[in-house]
């Protein structure tokens, strides 16, 4: 006979379909039960979408109040008790500001959208300007429900437009109703403007907007928006050299160590970057990558020669048994040296001499203290939850888990 347990034999294994063949009455008392398995319960959950039995809904808003339950659980069942009123006391408490497990705050938060809490709009503006997705989502879904039950105007009346995160929310809005955002472009906030160029969508538009937009900031949003619509190379290219191929100049990065960098990390970055950047990797040849393999066998062949006795070589990931990125790790003594796979550049602790000098005569680039820790101005990158410039140490060689 099915039931749970066969159901979701191991945690990550749960049969949905299955789930939401059994009872409702039995998935009800396993979840309200906090004795089963919280990857159990959860499944479980999701399986009474549509379906709750109404006399089961006080033992699980039981659940949702008890801060010793599973994070998870009491997450998912916020979803499935959307809409009951009885919880936004609950939601509202002045205890709920020191809830700390993770995903509580913004499930709470978001379930105070869908209860039609006005007074969470700002706190929900915030969250749907978040960089992390899942943040996101809650928010707009939050905000979302506010819109369809006081309507827009309300909504945006409440939250203003002083702050960087209630201006997305206005672009949001806007151009749900079929509003024209190219205005947003010339926002002080790169978050916005990034934002607005996403949802541009009629190229001929963005072409006339080149000669009214006020900044030059502003002009390569159009640009960048302009390129992604059409991918026209050329047309970037001439309109980069009409705004006289404006760049971020950063104190100390030379062209080699810009070339790498820009083409490595530009189109990628993150929305607060300075749109220079993105607009000079469209518009500048790449400097293409070295062979790795004829690389690394190189530094090998150059350390050895040097009397040392190298280790073979282990991407960053591999090192550290997680993860990737841009080097390798060759291990000589109690030292290690780092190859980067973005150029002819190595780097390590600055007492290496003997490795230093060995594969600087085999062609390679030292990168010293001094250059490692020049700041690549307003590329903003993610590196380790944080979204923000980083150092050329960091950038040659990264590695993220």
């Amino acid at each position: 006979m099915r039931n749970v347990e066969t159901l979701v034999p191991n945690a990550g294994q749960a049969d949905a379909a299955g789930l939401r063949e059994l009872d409702a009455d039995v998935l009800a008392r396993y979840v309200a039960d906090p004795a089963h398995p919280w990857w159990r319960r959860r499944p479980c959950v999701l399986a009474l979408a549509g379906r709750l039995p109404e006399r089961h809904v006080a033992d699980l808003i039981a659940r949702v109040s008890d801060p010793g339950d599973v994070a998870e659980v009491r997450i998912a069942l916020l979803d499935l008790l959307a809409g009951r009123a009885e919880l936004l006391p609950w939601l509202k408490h002045e205890d709920r500001q020191r809830e700390r497990s993770y995903g509580m705050p913004e499930a709470i938060l978001k379930a105070r959208g869908l209860l039609g809490d006005r007074s969470a709009a700002r706190e929900l503006a915030t969250l749907a300007a978040s960089p992390w997705p899942r943040w996101r989502t809650a928010g707009e879904a939050g905000l979302d429900a506010l819109v369809m039950r006081y309507g827009v105007e309300v909504i945006l009346a409440d939250l203003g437009d002083v702050r960087p995160e209630d201006r997305v929310f206005h672009v949001r809005m806007r151009h749900r109703t079929g509003a024209d955002v190219t205005d947003a472009l010339a926002d002080p906030d790169r978050g916005v403007a990034y934002l607005a160029q996403s949802l541009l969508s009629n190229p001929d538009r963005l072409r006339s907007h080149l000669d009214e937009a006020p900044t030059i900031e502003a002009r390569l949003w159009t640009t960048y928006a302009l390129y992604r619509l059409t991918g026209d190379a050329a047309e970037t290219r001439a309109i980069y050299d009409v705004l006289g191929r404006p760049r971020v100049e950063v104190a100390g990065l030379d062209d080699e160590l810009r070339s790498a960098i820009l083409h490595e990390y530009a189109s990628g970055c993150e929305p607060h970057s300075d749109p220079r950047w993105r607009i000079e990797a469209l518009c500048t040849e790449p400097p293409g990558h070295p062979d790795q393999d004829e690389q690394l066998r190189r530094a090998m062949d150059a350390l050895t020669a040097a009397g040392l006795t190298p280790k073979p070589p282990l991407s960053c990931g591999e090192h550290n048994q997680q993860g990737g990125g841009t080097y390798h790790v060759i291990e000589f003594g109690e030292s290690e040296l780092f190859i980067s796979a973005l150029g002819r550049f190595a780097g390590g602790a600055d007492t290496d001499l003997i490795a230093r000098q060995a594969l600087e005569s085999a062609g390679f680039r030292w990168i010293d203290e001094t250059t490692g820790a020049i700041r690549v101005t307003d590329l903003c990158v993610y590196y380790f939850g944080k979204r923000e410039p980083i150092s050329v140490d960091t950038l040659l060689f990264y590695w993220q888990d």
